[in-house]
């Protein structure tokens, strides 16, 4: 699993540094950092953060969000309880494609 580095971005118009879209990325999900995809494909995709954790009714709960065709998208990582392995403490994150896909881990 290919961990994503979390960048800090704090002022306007300081961008992330975008990497390739893999299977088996991994991020360290909080409330205030996002997953930003660039999807430079024609089509769109789907990024799923997979759900660790169940609700108080017993379900898991993952964060599937479709990122449109040459759209970027901006996905919350948090909270942490819902999506981080309680060994390793990190979320896992799936692409229904990654060719063209591009992703950062930023903090807002």
């Amino acid at each position: 699993m290919a961990l994503i580095a979390t960048q800090q971005v704090t002022s306007a118009g300081l961008a992330p540094t975008f990497a390739a879209a893999a299977s088996g990325d991994t991020v360290i999900p909080d409330d205030r950092t996002v997953l930003r995809v660039n999807n430079g494909s024609g089509s769109p995709i789907t990024v799923t953060l997979t759900a660790v954790t169940a609700c108080s009714q017993g379900s898991l709960h993952n964060r599937a969000v479709t990122v449109a065709a040459g759209a970027i998208e901006d996905i919350p990582t948090g909270p942490a309880a819902q999506f981080a392995d309680q060994t390793t403490g990190v979320a896992a994150i799936t692409y229904s494609a990654t060719a063209t896909v591009t992703r950062a881990a930023v903090r807002v």
